[in-house]
């Protein structure tokens, strides 16, 4: 009889209140997504609801239903991945924005799963768990949605912020000043320590791989490269990424929407465990954390600006026709990405636009050598993309 091993999460993410959703993965948290099963999942669930039947096939075997506390296991484990005994006392403000951070982060960086107390003190915001976020949408990607987290940091003098959305995959870090520290400058960060780490246990750097994506800064790339290590490339979303990761064999793997992937947590992500990075990091040095994150920041972004358009396909042509002429390279590894390399007096920048699955959207990231080029190939972009230019 065949035996199928498969995992539900029922999530929406950091969706709003009225969204819900479920992600499924196979045995070891391999994941499944359009590439590697769901489209059969989704086929299935059809078929089944076309036939009239409430139930499987006859003669499938019903499965069983136990239950089962892991959250104490889950702390004990982070903790031993990430040694926090042993940094310097830190101050950090969590915005839970009341979704699972608040039940993770009292065991993992606290003492209610029974674990000895760390050298940190937690300043807890909307831990209460309650879908309706009465306070804010658990999505820190938006920039509205961290203003609490960024106020109670300045408030109470700490050392950093963090702040998760509702399932807590996903971990946004703010400075002692109240300022965002770019996902990819923590993807970079992060990648330096691992790559050390496997180093410390007799790995060849040039043997350890990483993996970004399409929309990462190319900081990530480049640091990457002068740890020694191996760096490689993806298209965005967690599905792509985990499998990459698998078959790489890759450390660790960081995209630039605050999704953090490592090999050790069965290549899946976890914002907790980036986190506890952060304040490793952080906590074995003196200096600030502005100034720590400034060493894995060199680019100027502009972060994801959507627009609504009625043919993406149009409005696309109408971008490649505009960066053929200023001598870009392309690849469509995922959406249309162009690259211009510059040269003396001439600023490297590049962008690259993704169309929604889902939504009539396009997707624009851009990144350059100083902030008036990214402004302006913003600025130029933005306009042919709707329709102005």
């Amino acid at each position: 009889m065949l035996r199928v091993v498969l995992g539900a999460m029922f999530t929406a993410s950091h969706n709003p209140a009225q969204y819900n959703g479920i992600k499924l993965c196979r045995a070891g948290a391999r994941p499944v997504g359009q590439d590697s099963g769901l489209l059969q999942v989704r086929d299935g669930a059809q078929a089944l609801l076309d036939s009239g039947r409430s139930a499987g096939p006859a003669g499938v075997e019903s499965g069983q239903v136990t239950e089962r506390d892991v959250l104490a296991d889950y702390a004990a484990f982070l903790r031993s991945l990430v040694d926090l005994s042993g940094i310097r006392p830190l101050t950090v403000v969590v915005d839970a924005g009341n979704g699972m951070g608040g039940h993770t982060v009292p065991a993992v960086l606290g003492t209610d799963a029974g674990l000895d107390p760390l050298p940190l003190k937690v300043i807890p915001l909307y831990f209460e768990l309650d879908g309706t976020f009465p306070n804010h949408e658990a999505n820190p990607l938006e920039p509205a949605n961290l203003r609490d987290l960024q106020r109670a940091v300045v408030e109470h003098g700490a050392d950093l912020g963090l702040a998760f959305d509702g399932d807590a995959d996903r971990c946004f870090v703010v400075d002692e000043q109240g300022e965002p520290v770019s996902p990819s400058a923590v993807t970079a960060l992060v990648a330096t320590r691992e790559v050390a780490r496997e180093a410390a246990a007799g790995t060849a750097p040039a043997e350890v791989r990483v993996v970004y994506n399409v929309i990462s800064s190319r900081a990530v790339p480049e640091i990457i490269a002068e740890q020694g290590a191996q760096g490689v490339r993806t298209r965005v979303g967690h599905s792509f990424i985990k499998a990459e990761m698998a078959r790489q064999g890759a450390v660790f793997g960081g995209e630039h929407s605050a999704h953090y992937y490592f090999r050790d947590f069965w290549f899946a992500d976890t914002g907790m465990l980036a986190a506890m990075h952060v304040l490793a990091a952080l906590g074995g040095q003196d200096a600030p954390l502005s100034r720590l994150a400034a060493a894995y920041s060199r680019y100027a972004a502009s972060g994801e600006i959507n627009s609504t358009v009625t043919d993406s396909g149009a409005a696309t042509a109408r971008v490649r026709a505009w960066a053929q002429q200023h001598g870009c390279e392309f690849d469509e590894l995922d959406g249309l990405t162009a690259t211009h390399a510059g040269s003396d007096g001439d600023p490297m920048w590049w962008l690259n636009l993704r169309a929604s699955n889902t939504e009539p959207l396009l997707r624009l990231n851009v990144e350059a050598a100083d902030q008036d080029t990214m402004e302006q190939v913003r600025d130029d972009v933005l306009a042919l993309v709707r329709g102005e230019g």
